[in-house]
Protein backbone atom coordinates (compact mmCIF):
# COMPACT_ATOMS: atom_id res chain seq x y z
CA UNK A 1 0.00 0.00 0.00
CA UNK A 2 1.12 3.30 -1.00
CA UNK A 3 0.70 6.62 0.11
CA UNK A 4 0.87 9.74 -2.44
CA UNK A 5 1.99 13.14 -0.56
CA UNK A 6 -0.60 15.52 -1.70
CA UNK A 7 0.87 18.37 -4.84
CA UNK A 8 1.09 21.99 -3.56
CA UNK A 9 -0.41 23.87 -5.99
CA UNK A 10 0.82 27.35 -6.76
CA UNK A 11 -0.21 30.19 -4.96
CA UNK A 12 -1.51 33.04 -7.45
CA UNK A 13 0.36 36.34 -6.25
CA UNK A 14 -1.42 39.20 -5.61
CA UNK A 15 -3.01 41.30 -8.12
CA UNK A 16 -1.15 44.29 -6.30
CA UNK A 17 2.15 42.51 -6.79
CA UNK A 18 1.49 41.46 -10.80
CA UNK A 19 1.28 45.26 -11.68
CA UNK A 20 4.17 46.03 -9.97
CA UNK A 21 5.85 43.73 -11.38
CA UNK A 22 4.40 45.57 -15.09
CA UNK A 23 5.61 48.78 -13.32
CA UNK A 24 9.21 47.59 -13.16
CA UNK A 25 9.43 46.44 -16.70
CA UNK A 26 7.97 49.77 -17.50
CA UNK A 27 10.33 51.39 -15.42
CA UNK A 28 13.60 50.15 -17.67
CA UNK A 29 11.94 50.89 -20.99
CA UNK A 30 10.62 54.09 -20.72
CA UNK A 31 13.61 56.53 -21.01
CA UNK A 32 14.16 54.84 -24.81
CA UNK A 33 10.37 55.16 -25.01
CA UNK A 34 10.34 58.97 -24.08
CA UNK A 35 13.33 59.63 -26.41
CA UNK A 36 12.24 57.58 -28.91
CA UNK A 37 8.83 59.11 -29.35
CA UNK A 38 10.49 62.66 -28.75
CA UNK A 39 12.98 62.12 -31.76
CA UNK A 40 11.37 59.86 -33.96
CA UNK A 41 7.30 59.76 -33.47
CA UNK A 42 6.87 63.72 -32.61
CA UNK A 43 8.93 64.65 -35.60
CA UNK A 44 7.02 62.55 -38.00
CA UNK A 45 3.05 63.58 -36.65
CA UNK A 46 4.36 66.94 -36.84
CA UNK A 47 5.60 66.65 -40.46
CA UNK A 48 2.11 64.66 -41.37
CA UNK A 49 0.10 68.12 -39.96
CA UNK A 50 2.26 70.28 -42.08
CA UNK A 51 1.52 68.34 -45.04
CA UNK A 52 -1.85 68.86 -44.47
CA UNK A 53 -1.95 72.01 -44.66
CA UNK A 54 -0.99 74.97 -46.83
CA UNK A 55 0.58 78.52 -46.10
CA UNK A 56 -0.08 81.13 -48.49
CA UNK A 57 0.33 85.05 -48.82
CA UNK A 58 -3.17 85.41 -49.40
CA UNK A 59 -5.52 83.66 -46.98
CA UNK A 60 -2.25 82.86 -44.51
CA UNK A 61 -2.58 78.64 -43.69
CA UNK A 62 -5.63 77.27 -44.48
CA UNK A 63 -6.45 72.70 -44.23
CA UNK A 64 -6.47 71.72 -47.84
CA UNK A 65 -5.98 67.80 -47.08
CA UNK A 66 -4.41 65.66 -49.72
CA UNK A 67 -3.62 68.35 -52.09
CA UNK A 68 -0.22 68.57 -51.04
CA UNK A 69 0.19 65.11 -52.03
CA UNK A 70 -1.86 65.50 -55.40
CA UNK A 71 0.82 68.22 -56.32
CA UNK A 72 3.48 66.10 -55.37
CA UNK A 73 2.38 62.79 -57.18
CA UNK A 74 2.27 65.29 -60.37
CA UNK A 75 5.39 67.42 -59.63
CA UNK A 76 7.67 66.89 -62.93
CA UNK A 77 10.61 67.76 -60.49
CA UNK A 78 9.96 65.47 -57.99
CA UNK A 79 10.06 62.76 -59.97
CA UNK A 80 13.08 63.93 -62.25
CA UNK A 81 14.70 63.61 -58.80
CA UNK A 82 13.59 60.17 -57.34
CA UNK A 83 14.26 58.76 -61.01
CA UNK A 84 17.93 60.23 -60.52
CA UNK A 85 18.15 58.71 -57.39
CA UNK A 86 16.47 55.19 -58.22
CA UNK A 87 18.74 54.98 -61.46
CA UNK A 88 21.78 55.81 -58.35
CA UNK A 89 20.58 52.96 -56.62
CA UNK A 90 20.49 50.32 -59.10
CA UNK A 91 24.18 50.96 -60.93
CA UNK A 92 26.34 52.52 -57.53
CA UNK A 93 24.48 49.95 -54.93
CA UNK A 94 25.62 46.66 -56.28
CA UNK A 95 28.87 48.14 -57.86
CA UNK A 96 29.46 49.28 -53.63
CA UNK A 97 28.39 46.22 -52.43
CA UNK A 98 30.37 43.73 -54.68
CA UNK A 99 33.64 45.42 -54.13
CA UNK A 100 32.98 45.00 -50.26
CA UNK A 101 32.18 41.45 -51.17
CA UNK A 102 35.32 40.74 -52.68
CA UNK A 103 37.37 42.57 -50.47
CA UNK A 104 36.03 40.34 -47.43
CA UNK A 105 36.41 37.51 -48.89
CA UNK A 106 39.54 38.39 -49.98
CA UNK A 107 40.99 39.22 -46.22
CA UNK A 108 39.15 36.22 -44.85
CA UNK A 109 40.74 33.79 -47.52
CA UNK A 110 43.75 34.05 -45.05
CA UNK A 111 46.16 33.81 -48.44
CA UNK A 112 46.20 38.03 -48.11
CA UNK A 113 49.70 39.20 -46.66
CA UNK A 114 49.02 42.47 -44.40
CA UNK A 115 44.99 41.92 -44.31
CA UNK A 116 45.33 44.08 -41.03
CA UNK A 117 46.61 47.08 -42.83
CA UNK A 118 44.85 46.17 -45.48
CA UNK A 119 41.31 46.04 -43.71
CA UNK A 120 42.03 49.08 -42.03
CA UNK A 121 43.09 51.01 -45.12
CA UNK A 122 39.73 50.64 -46.74
CA UNK A 123 37.59 50.93 -43.65
CA UNK A 124 39.17 54.51 -43.43
CA UNK A 125 37.53 56.71 -45.22
CA UNK A 126 34.31 56.21 -44.02
CA UNK A 127 35.90 57.85 -41.47
CA UNK A 128 35.93 60.72 -42.81
CA UNK A 129 32.85 63.15 -42.76
CA UNK A 130 30.83 63.39 -46.00
CA UNK A 131 31.09 66.78 -46.14
CA UNK A 132 35.02 66.68 -45.97
CA UNK A 133 35.02 63.54 -48.34
CA UNK A 134 32.83 65.73 -50.80
CA UNK A 135 35.05 68.72 -50.95
CA UNK A 136 38.50 67.03 -51.07
CA UNK A 137 36.46 64.60 -54.06
CA UNK A 138 35.21 67.86 -55.32
CA UNK A 139 38.53 69.83 -55.61
CA UNK A 140 40.01 66.58 -57.28
CA UNK A 141 37.36 66.38 -60.09
CA UNK A 142 38.26 70.15 -60.85
CA UNK A 143 39.41 71.09 -64.46
CA UNK A 144 41.06 73.89 -63.70
CA UNK A 145 43.27 73.48 -60.72
CA UNK A 146 42.01 69.89 -59.24
CA UNK A 147 43.54 67.00 -60.00
CA UNK A 148 42.12 66.37 -63.19
CA UNK A 149 43.19 69.46 -64.30
CA UNK A 150 46.92 68.68 -63.43
CA UNK A 151 46.69 65.64 -65.10
CA UNK A 152 45.08 67.38 -68.14
CA UNK A 153 48.45 69.56 -68.67
CA UNK A 154 50.81 66.90 -67.64
CA UNK A 155 49.76 64.60 -69.86
CA UNK A 156 48.33 66.98 -72.77
CA UNK A 157 44.98 64.74 -72.53
CA UNK A 158 41.91 66.30 -72.47
CA UNK A 159 39.72 63.77 -69.39
CA UNK A 160 35.75 64.62 -69.55
CA UNK A 161 35.03 67.03 -66.74
CA UNK A 162 33.69 64.77 -63.83
CA UNK A 163 31.37 67.60 -62.86
CA UNK A 164 29.58 68.41 -66.25
CA UNK A 165 26.05 67.40 -66.33
CA UNK A 166 26.36 63.92 -67.63
CA UNK A 167 28.66 62.70 -65.46
CA UNK A 168 28.34 64.46 -62.19
CA UNK A 169 26.03 61.51 -60.56
CA UNK A 170 28.61 58.87 -61.96
CA UNK A 171 30.90 61.38 -59.59
CA UNK A 172 28.73 61.17 -56.76
CA UNK A 173 28.57 57.65 -57.27
CA UNK A 174 32.06 57.32 -57.13
CA UNK A 175 32.45 59.09 -54.00
CA UNK A 176 30.09 57.27 -51.81
CA UNK A 177 31.52 54.11 -52.61
CA UNK A 178 34.82 55.33 -51.85
CA UNK A 179 33.10 56.41 -48.59
CA UNK A 180 31.07 53.21 -47.90
CA UNK A 181 33.09 50.34 -49.12
CA UNK A 182 34.63 49.94 -46.19
CA UNK A 183 31.57 50.25 -43.53
CA UNK A 184 29.73 47.25 -45.66
CA UNK A 185 33.23 45.34 -46.26
CA UNK A 186 33.29 45.12 -42.34
CA UNK A 187 29.74 44.25 -42.19
CA UNK A 188 30.64 41.09 -44.54
CA UNK A 189 33.83 40.35 -42.96
CA UNK A 190 32.02 40.16 -39.18
CA UNK A 191 29.64 37.88 -40.55
CA UNK A 192 32.26 35.40 -42.19
CA UNK A 193 34.08 35.43 -39.03
CA UNK A 194 31.48 33.33 -37.08
CA UNK A 195 31.01 31.13 -40.11
CA UNK A 196 31.88 27.56 -38.39
CA UNK A 197 35.68 25.90 -39.59
CA UNK A 198 34.43 22.64 -39.55
CA UNK A 199 32.44 23.65 -42.93
CA UNK A 200 35.52 24.85 -44.30
CA UNK A 201 37.15 21.17 -43.05
CA UNK A 202 34.24 19.33 -44.49
CA UNK A 203 34.76 20.59 -48.19
CA UNK A 204 38.31 20.39 -47.73
CA UNK A 205 38.09 17.01 -47.61
CA UNK A 206 35.60 16.57 -50.38
CA UNK A 207 37.87 18.03 -52.30
CA UNK A 208 35.78 21.38 -53.12
CA UNK A 209 38.09 24.63 -54.45
CA UNK A 210 38.27 27.78 -53.06
CA UNK A 211 35.65 29.05 -55.45
CA UNK A 212 33.08 26.52 -54.46
CA UNK A 213 33.56 27.09 -50.95
CA UNK A 214 32.71 30.58 -51.90
CA UNK A 215 29.31 29.70 -53.67
CA UNK A 216 28.39 26.94 -51.45
CA UNK A 217 29.86 27.73 -47.75
CA UNK A 218 30.33 31.39 -46.97
CA UNK A 219 27.90 33.75 -49.59
CA UNK A 220 25.30 31.63 -48.05
CA UNK A 221 26.23 32.01 -45.07
CA UNK A 222 26.17 35.52 -45.05
CA UNK A 223 23.04 36.06 -46.51
CA UNK A 224 21.08 37.81 -43.86
CA UNK A 225 24.55 40.56 -43.80
CA UNK A 226 24.18 40.36 -47.35
CA UNK A 227 20.35 41.63 -46.47
CA UNK A 228 20.90 44.09 -43.88
CA UNK A 229 23.92 45.93 -45.97
CA UNK A 230 21.69 45.83 -48.82
CA UNK A 231 18.89 47.85 -47.09
CA UNK A 232 20.90 50.01 -45.78
CA UNK A 233 22.39 51.22 -48.85
CA UNK A 234 18.79 51.37 -50.07
CA UNK A 235 17.91 53.92 -47.55
CA UNK A 236 21.16 55.93 -47.50
CA UNK A 237 19.97 56.04 -52.01
CA UNK A 238 17.00 57.62 -51.33
CA UNK A 239 18.38 59.88 -48.42
CA UNK A 240 20.89 61.41 -50.85
CA UNK A 241 21.74 64.84 -50.03
CA UNK A 242 25.36 65.98 -48.58
CA UNK A 243 27.44 64.83 -51.63
CA UNK A 244 25.06 66.84 -54.09
CA UNK A 245 24.56 69.26 -51.51
CA UNK A 246 28.49 70.20 -51.26
CA UNK A 247 29.00 69.79 -55.25
CA UNK A 248 26.38 71.84 -56.37
CA UNK A 249 28.41 74.88 -55.34
CA UNK A 250 31.04 73.35 -57.75
CA UNK A 251 29.05 72.22 -60.44
CA UNK A 252 25.90 74.87 -60.31
CA UNK A 253 25.26 73.81 -63.80
CA UNK A 254 24.94 70.10 -63.42
CA UNK A 255 23.24 69.93 -59.67
CA UNK A 256 19.88 71.59 -59.58
CA UNK A 257 18.06 72.75 -56.38
CA UNK A 258 15.67 69.40 -57.07
CA UNK A 259 18.64 67.31 -57.99
CA UNK A 260 17.29 64.26 -55.10
CA UNK A 261 14.16 64.61 -53.71
CA UNK A 262 16.15 65.04 -50.15
CA UNK A 263 17.80 68.15 -51.39
CA UNK A 264 14.17 69.00 -52.93
CA UNK A 265 12.68 69.17 -50.03
CA UNK A 266 15.57 71.27 -48.71
CA UNK A 267 15.35 73.82 -50.74
CA UNK A 268 11.54 74.11 -51.15
CA UNK A 269 11.77 74.85 -46.79
CA UNK A 270 14.87 76.98 -46.31
CA UNK A 271 15.04 78.87 -49.88
CA UNK A 272 11.55 79.05 -51.00
CA UNK A 273 9.29 79.04 -47.55
CA UNK A 274 7.23 75.77 -48.42
CA UNK A 275 7.02 74.34 -45.57
CA UNK A 276 4.33 72.55 -46.10
CA UNK A 277 5.07 70.87 -49.32
CA UNK A 278 8.65 70.52 -48.33
CA UNK A 279 7.09 67.58 -45.22
CA UNK A 280 4.59 66.51 -47.73
CA UNK A 281 7.77 64.89 -50.41
CA UNK A 282 9.47 64.02 -47.17
CA UNK A 283 6.94 62.03 -46.41
CA UNK A 284 6.48 60.69 -49.72
CA UNK A 285 9.61 59.71 -50.06
CA UNK A 286 9.92 58.13 -46.61
CA UNK A 287 7.04 55.55 -47.36
CA UNK A 288 8.93 54.79 -50.91
CA UNK A 289 11.77 53.84 -49.11
CA UNK A 290 10.21 52.15 -46.32
CA UNK A 291 8.28 50.24 -48.58
CA UNK A 292 11.06 49.41 -51.21
CA UNK A 293 13.10 48.20 -47.59
CA UNK A 294 10.46 46.18 -46.50
CA UNK A 295 10.11 44.55 -49.69
CA UNK A 296 13.71 43.43 -50.02
CA UNK A 297 13.83 42.33 -46.59
CA UNK A 298 11.29 40.12 -47.18
CA UNK A 299 12.42 38.42 -50.05
CA UNK A 300 15.70 38.11 -48.77
CA UNK A 301 14.23 36.66 -45.43
CA UNK A 302 12.28 33.92 -48.26
CA UNK A 303 15.37 33.16 -49.27
CA UNK A 304 17.17 32.69 -46.67
CA UNK A 305 14.83 30.57 -45.01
Amino acid sequence: MTTTSPVATPVAAPAWRRSRRRWVGWQFIGPFMAVFALVFLAPIAYSIYLSVFRTQLVGGTSFVGFDNYRQALTDPLFWDGLGRVSLFLVVQVPIMLGIALLVALAIDGGRLYGKSFFRISIFMPYAVPAVVASLMWGFMYGTRFGLVGNLNDLLGTAIPDPLSPDLILAAIGNIVTWEFVGYNMLIFYSALRVVPHSLYEAAEIDGASQWQVVRAIKIPAIRGALVIATIFSIIGSFQLFNEPSILQSLAPNAITTSYTPNLYAYSLSFSGQQYNYSATVAIIMGLITMVIAYVVQLRGMRKES
